[in-house]
């Protein structure tokens, strides 16, 4: 059985996301917290909520051990992209790109034996 959990159209780029989604993927629960928890990027707390929610949805949905889970798929999309401009010499203007990201955390529980 797996559990899992999603938070879209989060406002930083899916490059960023990604660095810090590597750092969990296969690692207990626990010791996927603790590396969220330690990890200095901006993306961190997010990735540790949706992680915390997916632990929530597991445990109440489906009647799962928090102390028996393990992150079994982390993976990051792309969502919408905002598009701004931003003034340039000589009348031109460029365009910013704002990245959003979708964020998505699956939990399993661990294989006996």
């Amino acid at each position: 059985m797996q559990a899992k959990a999603v938070a879209k159209t989060v406002r930083i780029a899916p490059r960023k996301v990604r660095l810090v989604v590597d750092l969990i993927r296969g690692k207990e629960v626990g010791e996927a917290i603790a590396i969220l928890k330690h990890t200095q990027r901006g993306a961190s707390p997010v990735v540790e909520k949706v992680l915390n929610s997916a632990v929530a949805n597991a445990e109440h949905n489906y009647e799962m051990d928090a102390d028996n889970l393990v992150v079994s798929e982390a993976f990051v999309n792309e969502g919408a992209t905002l598009k701004r401009f931003r003034a340039r010499a000589q009348g031109r203007a460029s365009r910013i790109n704002k990245r959003t990201s979708h964020i998505t955390v699956v939990v399993t529980e661990k294989k006996e034996g």
